[in-house]
């Protein structure tokens, strides 16, 4: 520890940390542009300055940059000093005398980092009268808008996106004292993670173009912790609302999980919420006829219960995509043995696995494991499509090894220019093994090309070599040298990590990354391992059932009385041929859903279910982490959880006066049904939780217009809707401060409106909220490894139709001799 003196007030902190980060973590407010905590520093902005003294003696000091100066024991520095200050004050002067005033039409306004951070140095006033330098804005594609003009060259947006994300479509251009950040001619940006600039950007030049569409005021959005619906990997997100549409979704800091960013689809794929065909009511199909709406929930519940009434007989079907409530109350209605989860019996069968392997003696690695390895092998899978966060994690992970030499050369990992300029175009090892080319092949150091088979082979081989034990029944010698390489990068390695998932729906090569994973272990090496799964809650309905799709097609349940299905298209899982055998042999077909699909069409009765950011609910993620979400906003009626419709229709069967529909009570029986579960009640505060004997709220203080809202129906102002589900209000009235980081809604504080008023929530810069990041792991190591290897027996499991390679691996360390199949 090292203590560090600011304004002659004695702190403890870490040496080596930079002087700015500490005064963050301290919760000083100093103001920056260039500096971000993910991004590091290069000292582009000049705003930071500080007066550096040499000892308590020292009277004049000397200016320095803090987000350039490592913290060593002893430092005394002075935020107050009259020359620092100054400086500060004429350093936002020079950067505002080409932005232009345009504040009140401005997309960030209200959000803006450059406004706090010109309140924070105190510039009130403006003594720049001449033109200011304008530029031509440029096309960006349908989802960012680009507003050159209010630029003031922090570099930030390309220091994220060519140095961070690495997609080289963007660039700095300069000719004299014209700086302009964008593409060399218009067009759509292409990398996956291009709208993370409307956050990284600190003014308005880049912002989203979608909520540009329905522009609202950043402070009249009503905002709530929520879980992205798009992949498996639960990244954390906040959705935004106004006038009962979502409007934005911003990413929601989780250390553990997403950091500081999402994929473009998790922040802009959100418009299916709003979508035209949403399903708004409730109708009965009566003898092939029209449709019969129903617009109430009453309505509509006592029409399927007088369905469930004249059928005793019911099958269930969970979905995915639907939370671990709903599927729970599905499975409860129709009974443990009449519940089949909606997945077909590969995928069924590859979740399973996943869920084994998880708890043998192999930590489950989550996004920021991921991202702080040293070492990665990729088995089968095409992460940029398939998992597109843990892409990005995977690329971040290859700078690390060759970062240790800065650390030799006592070069601190934060000076992010220093660093590079040593790394150069240095990787770490890096091995993909997959079918066709990826994204991720060019930062691999060696290339793996073949088919399902022979991945899954190539990777018993380097299991082999690791551990003779490990390589099980067959014979490797295939790849006998190319896949001792690798073993020996992955035991030089201090935090390697192996990845696979379902993508090739093949069991071996989940066998073989678990033997590799376990192989690493017994030899002493900090290994962790992970899988992708296709959807937000696979995992969970994986937990929840023990029946797949292909269980009930062929498995005699001729004339069924009722099928129910929940939140799924079974088009999409199982051929239309089985789909037409179920409609033939069920009597009636119950859909709860939010779109109109294949499936809904066919059903006799369909039920309007809210979507994600109209519920609540628990997911649990790839790595086994059971995530909380929680509704924006009430929708319309008749629109429910689908868990509470069910809930609704179990407590009318069994007269019950509906004692059920309390959520954080069905969270408990969810809790109570299976030993692994326990601890989900656990994830968030319950809803009689309040903060200085208030309930969070949804809504900033600044939030306007509540009556003018509604002025086109009534003139009086509408009391806001009750939640009796979370501690959380559909209002501005509430607790404004520091919630518990599982139901922070926002992320605020005094003098920081931006997101960047994050680092008010961490416990320090760059690291795990206070209290805690979101979510429970559910799945830890619990076996020791040994003679639990998987046999690797490939000649029984022989898949047919993958492309044919000889899955030859050729080369050595650099790209050029990476490895290929021939």
């Amino acid at each position: 520890m090292a203590k560090i003196y600011i304004d002659d007030i004695v702190h403890e902190t870490t040496e080596g940390k930079n002087i700015l980060e500490v005064c963050l973590s301290l919760g000083y407010d100093l103001p920056y542009f260039c500096w971000h905590p993910a991004l590091g520093s290069v000292g582009a902005c000049r705003q930071c300055a500080v007066t550096s003294y040499e000892d308590e003696h020292d009277r004049t000091g000397k200016l320095i940059m803090a987000c350039m100066e490592p913290v060593r024991d002893g430092t005394r520095i002075s935020m107050k000093d009259r020359e620092s200050f100054q400086f500060r004050k004429n350093v936002i002067e020079w950067l505002m005398t080409n932005h232009p005033h345009d504040c009140p039409v401005c997309d960030e306004g209200g959000e803006c980092h450059l406004q706090d951070m010109t309140v924070m140095t105190g510039h009130n006033y403006r003594r720049f009268v001449f033109n200011k330098r304008t530029y031509k804005n440029q096309y960006l594609g349908p989802l960012i808008n680009h507003e050159m003009n209010r630029c003031i060259q922090c570099y930030r947006c390309v220091r994220f996106y060519r140095d961070y994300a690495e997609g080289d479509d963007l660039n700095v251009f300069a000719a004299h004292n014209h700086v302009y950040f964008g593409r060399y001619k218009d067009g759509v940006l292409q990398n996956e993670f291009s709208g993370n600039l409307v956050e990284v950007c600190p003014t308005g030049v880049f912002t989203d173009k979608t909520l540009k569409k329905h522009y609202t005021r950043k402070w009249d959005l009503t905002s709530a912790p929520s879980v992205c619906v798009h992949c498996g990997l639960g990244c954390n997100i906040i959705a935004g609302e106004r006038y009962g549409s979502l409007r934005r979704i911003l990413s929601r800091y989780n250390h553990d999980v997403n950091g500081y960013f999402i994929c473009d689809r998790g922040r802009f794929g959100y418009e299916f919420v709003n979508h035209p065909e949403k399903i708004k009511t409730g109708w009965e199909v009566i003898d092939g006829g029209k449709p019969v709406h129903f617009n109430s929930p009453e309505l509509v519940a006592g029409k399927a219960d007088d369905m469930i009434a004249g059928f005793p007989s019911m099958i269930g079907i969970g979905s995915p995509r639907a939370s671990l409530e709903s599927n729970f109350a599905l499975k409860r209605l129709v009974g443990e043995s009449n519940f089949y989860a909606g997945i077909g019996i590969k995928e069924f069968n590859l979740l399973g696995k996943i869920q084994e392997i998880l708890t043998g003696p192999v930590r489950s690695a989550s996004l920021h494991d991921v991202r702080n390895a040293d070492a990665a092998l990729v088995l089968g899978e095409d992460l940029t499509n398939t998992a597109p966060m843990m892409a990005l994690d995977i690329r971040k992970a290859a700078r690390n090894k060759p970062m240790k030499k800065a650390g030799l050369l006592k070069i601190p990992s934060w000076h992010d220019s220093a660093v590079r300029e040593l790394m150069q175009s240095e990787r770490g090892p890096v091995c993909i093994a997959t079918p066709h080319p990826t994204k991720l092949d060019d930062i691999a150091n060696r290339i793996f090309r073949g088919d399902a088979n022979k991945i899954a082979r190539f990777g018993f081989s380097i299991a082999e070599a690791i551990d003779p034990e490990a390589g099980g029944s067959g014979s490797w010698d295939e790849f006998k040298d190319q896949a001792g390489m690798l073993a020996g990068e992955l035991l030089d390695a201090e935090n390697p990590v192996i990845v696979s998932g379902m993508s090739l729906m093949n069991e071996q090569i989940l066998e073989a990354a678990a033997n590799i994973a376990w192989a690493l272990n017994k030899k002493g090496k900090s290994c962790s391992i992970t899988f992708t799964v296709p959807e937000c809650n696979s995992m969970g309905l994986r937990m929840m059932a023990d029946q797949s799709l292909d269980d009930l097609v062929p498995a005699g349940k001729n004339n069924m009385d009722l099928l129910i299905i929940l939140e799924n298209d079974l088009f999409r899982r199982i051929s239309s041929a089985s789909v037409d055998r179920l409609r033939q042999n069920s009597g009636r077909i119950i859909v709860l859903d939010h779109l109109l699909n294949p499936t809904v069409q066919m059903a006799d009765m369909v039920i309007p279910s809210g979507s994600f950011a109209e519920s609540d609910g628990t997911f649990i993620n790839h790595e086994g982490r059971a995530q909380r979400f929680y509704q924006v906003y009430v929708p319309e009626e008749p629109i429910l959880e689908s868990w509470r419709w069910i809930s609704k229709l179990a407590a009318y069967r069994e007269k019950t006066g509906g004692s059920c529909s309390d959520f954080d009570d069905f969270i408990n029986l969810v809790a109570d049904s299976d030993e692994k579960l326990r601890s989900i009640r656990n994830i968030t505060p319950m809803a009689g939780f309040r903060k200085n004997g208030q309930k969070i709220a949804r809504e900033p203080a600044r939030h306007s217009g509540r009556t003018a809202m509604n002025a086109g129906n009534r003139v009086s102002e509408p009391k806001p809707p009750s939640d009796p589900d979370s501690p959380l209000s559909f209002s501005m009235e509430g607790y404004h401060g520091k919630p518990p980081s599982s139901i922070i809604p926002y992320f605020w504080s005094p003098g920081w409106n931006s997101p960047q008023a994050v680092n008010k929530f961490q416990i320090e810069v760059g690291g795990p909220l206070q209290g805690g990041d979101p979510g429970i792991r559910l799945f830890e190591p619990r076996k020791e490894a040994g003679s639990d290897y998987f046999p690797g027996n490939q000649n029984d499991r022989e898949i047919t139709g993958a492309p044919k390679t000889t899955g030859r691996l050729k080369g050595g360390n650099t790209r050029e001799d990476a490895l290929t199949a021939e």
